[in-house]
């Protein structure tokens, strides 16, 4: 029998723990939950997984999309949105960037502030 087990959220490491923070709360508009030096934590109001931050001095940007011996993102995030004008907008002036490389018609590419790609789509 498998245990219960429950998604409470996901990690991003970060270089500046509270620049990446204030950039998702920009961005999604959640409330900062634990806020420590090193780790703070976003609470999803909808009751989901919830988004923390810790830090990480030897953080090394991603490059996206990666080619031989560039640091490869290992996760990235998924945002649904209503509208993907809107929302691009909104994300460039939370402060995310547009990535170059677009390979879907649907869906567009961000990154964060330290580089992490995230990926704005429609239902």
């Amino acid at each position: 029998m498998t245990p219960k087990l429950t998604l409470a959220g996901i990690v991003l490491d970060t270089p500046d723990v509270p620049a990446l923070t204030a950039f998702y709360r920009r961005l999604l508009g959640w409330e900062q939950g634990a806020d420590e030096p090193e780790w703070t934590t976003l609470r999803s109001p909808d009751g989901g997984a919830g988004l923390s931050f810790q830090h990480e001095s030897a953080y090394v940007r991603p490059t996206w999309p990666a080619g031989p011996g560039d640091q490869r993102m290992m996760a990235h995030l998924d945002i649904r949105v209503d509208d993907l004008t809107e929302a691009g907008a909104h994300a460039v002036e939370s402060g995310a960037v547009l990535a170059d490389c677009q390979p879907q018609d649907d869906v567009r590419v961000y990154l964060d502030p330290d580089g992490h790609p995230f990926c704005l789509f429609t239902a």
